[in-house]
């Protein structure tokens, strides 16, 4: 087995830590180092550095790696993490020796302490070509698959993640709350949610859109929709303009699947505009 590149992770916050352990699992030797513990004393003689701290911190801390004198004796890589950045924080480390990149895992990193699957996980890498290929390889190494969108709006790139990724979490939270009005207890309710979001992954994953939508909406159930929204103004009024957004977004992947005759996603649009505080 071929030997594994040293790497170094400055920020031991729930990105950081979890990349350690999932780089640690494939066998590379890896340092963590918290970033309230400053900047190393002596110069990092790892080939890959990963900087995991947030947006704002990345550009102020490369020029302090800089001015320290920490990098650049030697071949090396370094990357952030951030969605919504490309390699440009990085530039005052980019020398002979040393190549940066921006390396954003599009997966859901809750807790320092537990590491979610990393497996088949998006990986957007840009920046200088030796470091794409040096972020590349660790990725493959976790199972995950890099990719480099040329012309991306890391902005809206990162929007959307943020809007599937945390508003999943809400939407959720959401969910436990209207099965505790229905009599289930919150830890049942959260075992029971959980297999649910998977399955929903799975499918937007292996059938696409629109293929993977369910319910009453993708079959045209307008008075299915009616008595959702009855009984949440009536238990949960909180949640109606939740449940309206969400369904108006499902109405155009349920007219394309055609499911149902034009008239009655027609009529659910009808229901929704109704609702209290919906339309």
């Amino acid at each position: 087995m071929a030997k594994k590149d040293r790497v170094f992770i400055l920020g031991a916050g729930k990105v950081g830590a979890g990349l350690t352990r999932a780089l640690r699992s494939v066998g590379y030797p890896v340092t963590l180092r918290p970033q309230r513990s400053g900047l190393p004393k002596r110069r990092v003689d790892a080939a890959f550095v990963i900087l995991a701290v947030r947006d704002r911190d990345l550009q102020p801390l490369a020029e302090r790696i800089r001015d320290a004198g920490l990098l650049g004796h030697q071949k090396a890589v370094v990357v952030h993490c951030a969605g919504a950045l490309g390699p440009e924080p990085l530039a005052p480390l980019r020398s002979e020796n040393v190549a940066v990149a921006q390396m954003h895992p599009m997966i859901s990193f809750a807790s320092t302490e537990d590491t979610p699957s990393l497996t088949r996980g998006q990986l957007h890498v840009d920046g200088d070509p030796r470091a794409l290929r040096a972020a590349a390889k660790i990725g493959r190494s976790l199972g995950m698959t890099p990719r480099t969108i040329s012309g991306l709006d890391r902005v809206l790139y990162h929007a959307a993640a943020g809007l599937v990724a945390n508003g999943a979490a809400a939407l959720a939270a959401g969910g436990v709350d209207l099965l505790g009005r229905a009599g289930v207890p919150a830890d049942t309710a959260a075992a029971m949610l959980g297999p649910l979001l998977r399955s929903v992954a799975d499918n937007v994953e292996t059938m696409g859109l629109p293929a993977a939508l369910t319910g009453p909406v993708r079959r045209g159930d307008a008075a299915g929709v009616g008595r959702h929204l009855e009984m949440l103004s009536r238990a949960a009024p909180h949640l109606v303009p939740l449940y309206v957004a969400a369904s108006k977004l499902q109405v155009p992947l349920a007219r394309a699947l055609g499911d149902a005759p034009a008239e009655s996603f027609d009529a659910i649009v009808t229901v929704l505009e109704k609702a209290p505080d919906g339309a």
